[in-house]
């Protein structure tokens, strides 16, 4: 048999295996959606870790006998248990339904309002939301151009705030001369410029958080979402004021002082923005093709290319105000600054040891070691 015969007939039999492979991951994903049916009605949670790691280390004993590294077979089986537990919570969102409550998403047509409303539906809330993009559409059931337009604030048990960072201090004044029952949650970004119109809200007694998802609006809801709680009160108060908002397999939630969060964001946020600015930006002045740097690209030139990217595509005021309304700015640009110089002066004078502690230190700062 030609070489070539035999390679026909290897595929074919692959498709084959194929089709039984997806035939079984059927069959799986519907034991998934039954087991999400129990616990739906039963309130239990959709993420179990002990039973993931029995899988996953099931997975990791069978990878030799299938010729792969361990590190492939616990991938494979990672991405099917992400598909069980999509699968598990879909079923659940009509029971979960009975449980969530109303929440108004205000600046509902942005991407992050988009966002944020579907991830809240799946948790089971029933989202209405407002944009001043609706204002020249005919009415819709659910769906308002102006605050104004909404006719019972009441009604909802979370306000969720949307909108871009320099306009979040105005919409949440406006909500509060309202004075809405339930709890104002913001997600800006930078929290400074809008901690006096908090306090004019708190003082008046209304219920306001302080939440910021430390992602964007591409994340899929069936991957770990770490939201920050920049505490206003106790952070147990907090947390369960928060509690039925966020009431999802994945959900992550750090709580930190108030007065931390811009200092913390301008590292988190302000330093890697910059850093991915600063790479295109310096290879705008290097004159060389970028399919030329694509076609030659070293593995750390791309995983840095496709970081600094993913910066230049975002909106380009979104990033601006990130850098310019965070007063602890200059910190990050000064010591940037700094460690540029010194990275220079160590390379200009060929100092070994001085280039190894630098680098070392630089290790520390994003490890553990010690």
């Amino acid at each position: 048999m030609a070489d070539a015969e035999r390679l026909s007939g290897l595929r074919d039999s692959i498709a084959d295996v194929d089709r039984a492979l997806l035939e079984m991951l059927r069959r799986r994903m519907v034991l998934a959606a039954e087991i999400g049916r129990i616990k739906a009605a039963a309130a239990e949670p959709v993420v179990v870790r002990d039973a993931e790691d029995r899988v996953l280390l099931r997975a990791r004993q069978h990878a030799e006998a299938c010729g792969v590294s361990e590190d492939v077979m616990e991938q494979i089986f990672q991405a099917i248990i992400r598909g069980s537990v999509e699968r598990q919570h879909r079923v659940g969102v009509e029971v979960r339904a009975q449980r969530g409550g109303r929440v108004l998403v205000v600046g509902g047509a942005g991407a992050m309002g988009i966002w944020l409303g579907q991830f809240l539906r799946l948790v089971g809330h029933r989202v209405d939301a407002l944009d001043p993009a609706w204002a020249p559409l005919p009415p819709d059931e659910g769906r308002w151009g102006s605050i104004e337009d909404v006719p019972e604030l009441d009604v909802y048990e979370f306000i969720v705030v949307a909108v871009p960072l320099a306009l979040t201090p105005t919409v949440i004044d406006t909500l509060a001369r309202r004075r809405p029952r339930g709890v104002i949650v913001e997600i800006a970004s930078i929290k400074a410029h809008i901690e006096p119109v908090l306090a004019r809200a708190r003082d008046g007694g209304l219920a306001v958080a302080c939440l910021h998802p430390m992602f964007g609006p591409g994340k899929s809801a069936y991957e770990p979402l770490t939201f920050v709680l920049a505490c206003l009160d106790e952070p147990d108060i907090e947390r369960r004021r928060l509690e039925s908002l966020l009431r999802h397999p994945y959900t992550n939630l750090i709580t930190i002082p108030f007065a931390h969060h811009d200092r913390l964001m301008g590292w988190l946020l302000g330093l890697a923005h910059l850093t991915g600015m600063l790479f295109g930006s310096a290879l705008t002045r290097s004159g060389l093709d970028p399919a030329e740097l694509t076609a030659c690209a070293s593995t750390t030139f791309t995983r840095q290319a496709a970081t600094a990217l993913s910066v230049l595509a975002e909106d380009p005021a979104l990033y601006l105000d990130i850098q310019r309304l965070n007063p602890h700015r200059e910190e990050v640009y000064r010591a940037t600054r700094e460690a540029f110089e010194e990275l220079v002066a160590l390379v200009g004078s060929g100092n070994v040891e001085g280039f190894r502690s630098t680098l070392a230190g630089a290790r520390r700062s994003l490890t553990r070691e010690s």
